[in-house]
C-alpha cells in the first residue's frame, strides 16, 4: 500500500451507535446510570461528552472543567460551548490553588513536570467528583495519543472506561462532526493546554495526519517497518515512531506484578469468568 493511498475514513454512523452502546453497556455494568467527564475546550473531550450525553442522557452527564492560571481563556469559553450544545450538567473547578501549592516548592521543575502535575491535579478533582455525582470517569484519551504515550500515567490516562480510545486522533475528528461538536473546537489546533502556545503537533515534532497514517499501517495492518518505508515514510520517522510506541507500553497496561502463585492478577486470574460473570 502506498501511504498516500492509505484512507481512515471511518462509518460514522456506525462508530456512533457502537460507542454509545458501550458507554451506557460499561456504566450499568458497573451499577452506576451517570458518566463524569473534564471538558477542557479540546475535540477529544467535547466528543465524549457527547456521547456520554447521548448514551446516558444529558442530565446524568457532568462536564468538569478545570482551569489552571494558564489556561487560555479561549479554552474555557469552548468547554462552556460544549457543555451549552450537549446539554449537560456542569461545575467549574479550577485547580491553579491545588497545583501550585505543590509547584510553589518544586523551583526547578520544568513545564513538563508542571503539566504532570496539573494533569494528576485534575484527576483528583474528576474522582472527586465522580464520588460527589455517583458517576464514572469517562476518558478522553484518542489512540493516537495512547500508543505514542502521549499522556500523562495516573493523570488524563486514568479513567473507569474509555469510549474514543480506539479512534486515531484524524478518525475522531470525523466522528465529532457527526455528532455536532461545535465548530470552534473542530477548528482549533490540538493542544493540551499545559503552556501558553503549546500545541500537541508542536511538542510531538508531526503532525496527527502523518503519524496517524503510520500508525495505521503499523498496528491495524501489522506492517513491518520495512513495508512502511517502502510505502513512502522515512527510515527516520518510521523508527522514531515505533521506537516511542515501544518505550510508552508501560502506560498502556496494569502494573505488572511479579508472579509467585498459580494464580496471579494480570496473569492467570483475567476473564469475566474469574468474577462470576
Amino acid at each position: 500500500m502506498d501511504s498516500a493511498q492509505i484512507s481512515l475514513d471511518i462509518n460514522t454512523q456506525l462508530a456512533r451507535q457502537i460507542l454509545t452502546g458501550f458507554i451506557r453497556q460499561e456504566v450499568r455494568r458497573a451499577g452506576f446510570e451517570r458518566g463524569v467527564v473534564g471538558v477542557s475546550g479540546g475535540v477529544d473531550s467535547a466528543l465524549t461528552c457527547f456521547l456520554a450525553a447521548e448514551a446516558l442522557g444529558p442530565q446524568n452527564v457532568l462536564a468538569v472543567l478545570m482551569p489552571y492560571r494558564t489556561s487560555s481563556p479561549d479554552s474555557e469559553q469552548h468547554a462552556l460551548q460544549v457543555v451549552q450544545t450537549a446539554g449537560v450538567q456542569h461545575v467549574v473547578l479550577p485547580i491553579t490553588a491545588m497545583a501550585d501549592g505543590l509547584l510553589g516548592q518544586l523551583p526547578q521543575a520544568d513545564r513538563i513536570r508542571a503539566g504532570n502535575v496539573m494533569a494528576r491535579c485534575r484527576m483528583i478533582v474528576l474522582y472527586d467528583q465522580s464520588a460527589e455525582f455517583h458517576g464514572l470517569v469517562v476518558g478522553t484519551g484518542n489512540k493516537t495519543e495512547i500508543l505514542l504515550g502521549y499522556t500523562t500515567q495516573y493523570g488524563d490516562a486514568a479513567c473507569a472506561l474509555n469510549p474514543v480510545g480506539d479512534l486515531y486522533k484524524t478518525q475522531l475528528r470525523q466522528l465529532a462532526a457527526a455528532v455536532g461538536v461545535p465548530q470552534a473546537v473542530l477548528d482549533k489546533a490540538p493542544t493540551a493546554d499545559l503552556w501558553a502556545g503549546q500545541t500537541d503537533e508542536g511538542e510531538l515534532g508531526f503532525t496527527y495526519a502523518e503519524v496517524d497514517r503510520l500508525l495505521y499501517l503499523l498496528v491495524d495492518e501489522r506492517y513491518s517497518p520495512e513495508d512502511c518505508v517502502r510505502a513512502g515514510f522515512k527510515r527516520e520517522f518510521v523508527e522514531a515512531v515505533l521506537e516511542r510506541v515501544r518505550k510508552q507500553h508501560f502506560k498502556r497496561v496494569m502494573p505488572p506484578i511479579a508472579k509467585l502463585s498459580n494464580r496471579t492478577v494480570g496473569y492467570d486470574f483475567l476473564y469475566l469468568r474469574d468474577w462470576g460473570t
